[in-house]
Protein backbone atom coordinates (compact mmCIF):
# COMPACT_ATOMS: atom_id res chain seq x y z
CA UNK A 1 0.00 0.00 0.00
CA UNK A 2 1.38 3.35 -0.64
CA UNK A 3 1.79 5.91 1.55
CA UNK A 4 0.18 9.02 1.80
CA UNK A 5 1.50 11.34 3.88
CA UNK A 6 4.21 13.03 2.35
CA UNK A 7 6.21 14.29 6.10
CA UNK A 8 5.16 13.73 9.95
CA UNK A 9 5.44 16.58 12.22
CA UNK A 10 7.89 15.63 14.68
CA UNK A 11 10.37 18.33 16.47
CA UNK A 12 9.01 21.40 15.42
CA UNK A 13 5.98 20.91 16.83
CA UNK A 14 6.67 19.15 20.15
CA UNK A 15 6.32 21.93 22.60
CA UNK A 16 3.24 23.32 21.05
CA UNK A 17 0.23 21.17 23.29
CA UNK A 18 -3.40 21.51 22.11
CA UNK A 19 -5.20 18.83 23.70
CA UNK A 20 -3.87 16.96 26.95
CA UNK A 21 -4.87 14.47 29.36
CA UNK A 22 -3.34 14.45 32.73
CA UNK A 23 -4.15 11.45 35.21
CA UNK A 24 -7.60 10.51 33.47
CA UNK A 25 -9.68 7.59 34.91
CA UNK A 26 -12.90 6.71 34.15
CA UNK A 27 -15.38 4.14 35.22
CA UNK A 28 -18.83 2.65 33.61
CA UNK A 29 -20.04 0.80 37.43
CA UNK A 30 -17.17 -1.78 38.28
CA UNK A 31 -15.50 -1.47 35.24
CA UNK A 32 -12.46 0.43 34.73
CA UNK A 33 -12.54 2.33 31.22
CA UNK A 34 -9.76 4.45 31.56
CA UNK A 35 -7.02 4.07 33.79
CA UNK A 36 -5.06 7.15 35.16
CA UNK A 37 -4.16 7.75 31.07
CA UNK A 38 -1.57 10.75 30.31
CA UNK A 39 -0.75 12.00 26.38
CA UNK A 40 -0.95 15.15 24.62
CA UNK A 41 -1.67 15.77 21.10
CA UNK A 42 0.43 18.89 19.60
CA UNK A 43 -1.27 21.34 17.33
CA UNK A 44 -1.27 20.93 13.69
CA UNK A 45 -0.88 16.70 14.20
CA UNK A 46 -2.71 14.23 12.67
CA UNK A 47 -3.23 11.79 15.99
CA UNK A 48 -4.65 8.20 15.68
CA UNK A 49 -5.63 5.95 18.18
CA UNK A 50 -5.94 2.23 17.84
CA UNK A 51 -6.40 -0.29 20.27
CA UNK A 52 -9.02 -3.48 20.61
CA UNK A 53 -12.83 -2.97 21.08
CA UNK A 54 -14.44 -1.79 24.09
CA UNK A 55 -10.55 -0.04 24.53
CA UNK A 56 -11.59 3.44 24.94
CA UNK A 57 -11.08 5.12 21.94
CA UNK A 58 -14.51 6.64 21.43
CA UNK A 59 -14.60 6.78 25.35
CA UNK A 60 -11.62 9.37 25.05
CA UNK A 61 -13.83 11.43 22.00
CA UNK A 62 -16.65 11.51 24.27
CA UNK A 63 -14.53 13.09 27.12
CA UNK A 64 -12.70 15.24 24.88
CA UNK A 65 -16.11 16.67 23.46
CA UNK A 66 -17.80 16.72 26.94
CA UNK A 67 -20.47 14.66 26.69
CA UNK A 68 -19.31 12.77 29.52
CA UNK A 69 -16.94 13.47 32.53
CA UNK A 70 -14.15 11.47 34.06
CA UNK A 71 -14.02 10.47 37.61
CA UNK A 72 -10.78 11.84 37.84
CA UNK A 73 -8.21 13.71 35.88
CA UNK A 74 -8.15 16.84 33.93
CA UNK A 75 -8.44 17.64 30.14
CA UNK A 76 -7.04 20.59 28.86
CA UNK A 77 -7.44 22.17 25.40
CA UNK A 78 -4.78 25.22 24.27
CA UNK A 79 -4.02 24.91 28.14
CA UNK A 80 -7.15 25.52 29.50
CA UNK A 81 -8.99 23.00 32.01
CA UNK A 82 -12.09 22.14 30.66
CA UNK A 83 -12.98 19.21 31.90
CA UNK A 84 -16.04 20.84 33.49
CA UNK A 85 -16.70 22.89 30.23
CA UNK A 86 -20.21 21.87 28.46
CA UNK A 87 -20.46 20.57 24.89
CA UNK A 88 -21.38 23.82 23.54
CA UNK A 89 -18.64 26.05 25.13
CA UNK A 90 -15.56 23.44 24.15
CA UNK A 91 -17.59 23.55 20.15
CA UNK A 92 -17.86 27.54 19.85
CA UNK A 93 -14.86 28.50 22.39
CA UNK A 94 -12.81 25.96 21.57
CA UNK A 95 -13.64 25.02 18.22
CA UNK A 96 -13.56 21.53 18.46
CA UNK A 97 -15.56 19.53 15.49
CA UNK A 98 -16.41 15.76 15.62
CA UNK A 99 -17.19 13.57 13.29
CA UNK A 100 -18.87 10.44 14.22
CA UNK A 101 -18.89 6.79 12.73
CA UNK A 102 -22.56 6.70 12.00
CA UNK A 103 -25.36 9.36 11.13
CA UNK A 104 -24.15 13.10 11.58
CA UNK A 105 -26.33 14.23 8.78
CA UNK A 106 -30.77 14.88 8.43
CA UNK A 107 -31.48 11.89 6.34
CA UNK A 108 -34.38 13.38 4.81
CA UNK A 109 -32.93 17.10 4.14
CA UNK A 110 -30.92 17.55 0.86
CA UNK A 111 -27.13 17.91 0.93
CA UNK A 112 -27.67 21.19 0.30
CA UNK A 113 -30.36 22.05 3.83
CA UNK A 114 -28.18 19.98 5.35
CA UNK A 115 -25.24 22.43 5.15
CA UNK A 116 -27.88 25.34 5.72
CA UNK A 117 -29.41 23.86 8.90
CA UNK A 118 -25.93 23.31 10.60
CA UNK A 119 -24.13 26.89 9.04
CA UNK A 120 -26.91 28.49 10.79
CA UNK A 121 -26.22 27.03 14.16
CA UNK A 122 -22.76 27.61 13.90
CA UNK A 123 -22.05 30.52 11.60
CA UNK A 124 -23.96 33.94 12.84
CA UNK A 125 -23.24 35.93 9.41
CA UNK A 126 -25.44 35.16 6.64
CA UNK A 127 -23.37 35.79 3.97
CA UNK A 128 -20.40 34.00 6.14
CA UNK A 129 -22.79 31.02 5.64
CA UNK A 130 -23.28 31.30 2.11
CA UNK A 131 -19.76 31.78 1.70
CA UNK A 132 -18.77 28.88 3.62
CA UNK A 133 -21.54 26.42 2.30
CA UNK A 134 -20.24 27.18 -1.11
CA UNK A 135 -16.64 26.61 -0.16
CA UNK A 136 -16.71 23.02 1.40
CA UNK A 137 -19.36 21.88 -1.10
CA UNK A 138 -16.15 23.13 -3.49
CA UNK A 139 -13.51 21.51 -1.37
CA UNK A 140 -15.09 18.00 -0.98
CA UNK A 141 -16.56 18.21 -5.23
CA UNK A 142 -19.97 18.06 -3.76
CA UNK A 143 -21.83 20.32 -6.33
CA UNK A 144 -23.82 18.07 -8.60
CA UNK A 145 -25.17 16.72 -5.14
CA UNK A 146 -26.51 19.65 -3.73
CA UNK A 147 -30.17 18.68 -4.10
CA UNK A 148 -29.74 14.76 -3.13
CA UNK A 149 -31.22 13.45 -0.20
CA UNK A 150 -28.97 12.58 2.27
CA UNK A 151 -30.17 9.39 2.62
CA UNK A 152 -29.33 8.60 -1.32
CA UNK A 153 -25.68 9.26 -0.76
CA UNK A 154 -23.19 6.74 -0.98
CA UNK A 155 -20.93 5.60 1.89
CA UNK A 156 -18.07 7.87 0.33
CA UNK A 157 -20.48 10.89 -0.41
CA UNK A 158 -21.89 10.65 3.22
CA UNK A 159 -18.63 11.10 4.96
CA UNK A 160 -17.75 13.94 2.67
CA UNK A 161 -21.08 15.43 4.02
CA UNK A 162 -20.47 14.77 7.46
CA UNK A 163 -16.81 16.36 7.44
CA UNK A 164 -18.15 19.37 5.25
CA UNK A 165 -20.65 19.75 8.20
CA UNK A 166 -18.08 19.84 10.70
CA UNK A 167 -15.66 21.87 8.72
CA UNK A 168 -17.95 24.67 8.64
CA UNK A 169 -17.10 26.20 11.94
CA UNK A 170 -13.76 26.28 10.98
CA UNK A 171 -12.62 23.93 14.33
CA UNK A 172 -9.06 24.24 15.10
CA UNK A 173 -9.53 20.69 16.21
CA UNK A 174 -11.05 17.83 14.22
CA UNK A 175 -12.09 14.54 15.52
CA UNK A 176 -12.92 11.52 13.66
CA UNK A 177 -14.46 8.03 14.53
CA UNK A 178 -14.02 5.64 12.48
CA UNK A 179 -13.95 7.39 9.45
CA UNK A 180 -12.56 4.30 7.17
CA UNK A 181 -15.25 1.80 8.52
CA UNK A 182 -17.13 -0.30 5.81
CA UNK A 183 -15.56 1.97 3.07
CA UNK A 184 -13.88 0.95 -0.52
CA UNK A 185 -10.23 0.65 -1.06
CA UNK A 186 -10.52 4.22 -3.31
CA UNK A 187 -13.10 6.00 -0.98
CA UNK A 188 -10.19 4.86 2.00
CA UNK A 189 -7.76 6.71 -0.11
CA UNK A 190 -9.56 9.59 -1.06
CA UNK A 191 -10.49 10.34 2.50
CA UNK A 192 -6.58 9.69 3.53
CA UNK A 193 -5.92 12.40 0.88
CA UNK A 194 -8.25 15.02 2.28
CA UNK A 195 -7.49 14.47 6.28
CA UNK A 196 -3.75 14.81 4.78
CA UNK A 197 -4.44 18.03 2.87
CA UNK A 198 -6.63 19.62 5.36
CA UNK A 199 -3.71 19.44 7.72
CA UNK A 200 -1.23 20.79 4.96
CA UNK A 201 -3.69 23.88 3.99
CA UNK A 202 -4.89 24.97 7.39
CA UNK A 203 -2.93 23.20 10.20
CA UNK A 204 -5.85 21.99 12.01
CA UNK A 205 -5.27 19.27 14.45
CA UNK A 206 -6.80 15.85 13.69
CA UNK A 207 -7.46 12.92 15.89
CA UNK A 208 -8.71 9.66 14.56
CA UNK A 209 -9.90 6.48 16.14
CA UNK A 210 -10.21 3.62 14.07
CA UNK A 211 -9.90 -0.25 12.98
CA UNK A 212 -8.10 0.19 10.33
CA UNK A 213 -4.87 0.50 11.31
CA UNK A 214 -2.93 0.27 8.13
CA UNK A 215 -5.25 2.96 6.63
CA UNK A 216 -4.81 4.98 9.98
CA UNK A 217 -1.02 4.58 10.12
CA UNK A 218 -0.64 5.85 6.57
CA UNK A 219 -2.00 9.31 7.59
CA UNK A 220 -0.98 10.30 10.63
CA UNK A 221 1.70 11.90 12.31
CA UNK A 222 2.15 9.93 16.09
CA UNK A 223 -0.75 7.27 16.65
CA UNK A 224 -0.84 5.19 20.40
CA UNK A 225 -1.80 1.98 21.45
CA UNK A 226 -4.75 1.47 24.24
CA UNK A 227 -5.10 -1.64 25.99
CA UNK A 228 -7.00 -2.48 29.30
CA UNK A 229 -7.31 1.15 30.00
CA UNK A 230 -3.62 1.88 29.65
CA UNK A 231 -1.53 3.62 26.65
CA UNK A 232 0.77 0.53 26.19
CA UNK A 233 2.57 2.80 23.32
CA UNK A 234 3.05 5.88 21.25
CA UNK A 235 5.56 6.88 18.70
CA UNK A 236 5.46 7.41 14.75
CA UNK A 237 4.14 4.74 12.64
CA UNK A 238 7.23 3.43 11.56
CA UNK A 239 8.02 2.96 15.34
CA UNK A 240 4.96 2.12 16.82
CA UNK A 241 4.69 -1.14 14.21
CA UNK A 242 8.32 -2.59 15.80
CA UNK A 243 7.45 -1.97 19.41
CA UNK A 244 7.23 -4.87 21.55
CA UNK A 245 4.52 -3.86 23.68
CA UNK A 246 2.27 -2.64 20.47
CA UNK A 247 3.13 -6.03 19.29
CA UNK A 248 1.66 -7.83 22.09
CA UNK A 249 -1.39 -5.57 22.93
CA UNK A 250 -2.17 -5.13 19.43
CA UNK A 251 -0.60 -5.56 16.56
CA UNK A 252 0.75 -9.07 16.60
CA UNK A 253 3.93 -10.25 14.38
CA UNK A 254 2.64 -10.64 11.35
CA UNK A 255 0.96 -7.36 11.09
CA UNK A 256 2.95 -5.12 8.12
CA UNK A 257 2.58 -2.04 7.37
CA UNK A 258 4.72 -0.93 4.68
Amino acid sequence: MAIIKKFRIKSFKNYNSIIEFKDVSLSYGNRLILDNINFNINEGQIFGMLGPNGVGKSTIFNLLTGLISPNSGKIKINNTDVTNFPVYLRTRKFKVGYVPQYGGYFNDLSLNDNLKAISEIVIEDKNYRVKRINYVTSRFELDNLREIKAKHLSGGQKRKLVLALALLSEPKVLLLDEPFAALDVLTIKMLQEIIVNLQEESSITICICDHQARDLLACVDTAMILSNGKIVAKDTPSNLVKDINAKNAYFGDSFKFN
